[in-house]
């Protein structure tokens, strides 16, 4: 067995174990691999995934499976990268089909401390609009909480005495309980006492209010975020815009980083991280693993370093 095909097995074994369905990739690239070798290549070169993507003489056949070949490829490659720096990883869009998958943006701490600045500068008034979008950004950020789930609170789903948020039948019908660091539950303490100040007399029992005293409505959230991250310049050069979505994938994706680079045993930890999120299924939380290239070298690095033999 040839060195790459070792690697390629090995990738497989990996992604498997992760949890992925790799129907296409363990179908399509022990012929990459095979094209690889027959032109003498070392190592992925995006000149060589190209070739072989586009290697057909039915126009038609490029069309459909060129974007799944190439899907392979980077795939392959991207792990390779971690093992080899003369592997080169193709960009999206080399061969274009109509994607599925959106690639999420990851924010930075400077990207999270840019947006609750826009927030203090630009929504002037009232004040609590600007404590309500500040807050509300902070726990989205440091707990990975879908928007639905953060809009939806009320009143008596904080525990403060034990530091905890009960979500109530979320997506799929799931409740769960969050804990929150005592940082989170602070904040969320300022802010229901501005609250209260601000808006006595409240009628609604939702926990975020509107300027009009009533829970937040998702489509107002989502155009005030927009304008929030547009004026503040986050994520001006990225392939797709920013959501309020991709700051529970940020979070996610921080704590699996986290573990790995700690040395934790992420395999026995990532039901914890599942349950945390409320994913019906610990495979939607492996999906994160894949969301970001430094996450799987990471996990390529510590499956290279378990086999028996192989020194740390």
């Amino acid at each position: 067995m040839s060195a790459l095909e070792q690697q390629l097995q090995e990738y497989l074994q990996l992604r498997r174990s992760l949890g992925h369905d790799l129907a296409d990739a363990a179908r399509l690239l022990p012929g990459f691999v095979a094209y690889l070798e027959s032109i003498g290549a070392r190592s992925i070169t995006i000149a060589a995934a190209l070739a072989w993507a586009t290697e057909s003489t039915d126009p038609n056949r490029v069309t459909t499976l060129g974007p799944r070949r190439m899907t392979a490829a980077r795939g392959f490659a991207r792990y390779l990268a971690g093992l080899d720096s003369d592997t080169q990883i193709p960009p999206m869009g080399v061969v274009p089909y109509r994607h599925r998958w959106r690639q999420p943006f990851i924010y930075s701490p400077a990207d999270i401390d840019a947006l609750l600045d826009q927030a203090r500068r630009t929504l002037v008034a009232p004040e609590l609009r600007v404590l309500t979008y500040q807050v509300l950004i902070g726990l989205l950020a440091a707990t990975g909480l879908r928007i639905g789930e953060a809009i939806t609170l009320d009143r008596e789903d904080i525990d403060w005495s034990e530091g905890v948020l009960q979500i109530r039948e979320s997506k799929f019908g799931k409740s769960r309980l969050v804990p929150l660091h005592v940082s989170s539950l602070t904040a969320l303490e300022d802010y229901a006492r501005q609250r209260d100040l601000l808006q006595p007399n409240c009628v609604d029992r939702a926990f975020f209010v509107s300027r009009t005293r009533k829970r937040l409505c998702y489509q107002v959230v989502s155009q005030v975020f927009r304008h929030l991250a547009d004026t503040a310049g986050v994520g001006t050069d990225a392939p797709s815009p920013p959501r309020l979505h991709d700051l529970r994938h940020t979070f996610a994706i921080n704590v699996l980083l986290g573990w790995y680079r700690n040395g934790g045993d992420v395999q026995a930890k990532m039901p914890a991280l599942s349950t945390y999120l409320g994913h019906r299924e610990p495979i939607s939380t492996y999906w994160y693993l894949s969301a970001a290239p430094e996450l799987l070298a990471l996990a390529a690095a510590r499956m290279q370093s378990a086999k028996p033999g192989v020194r740390s």
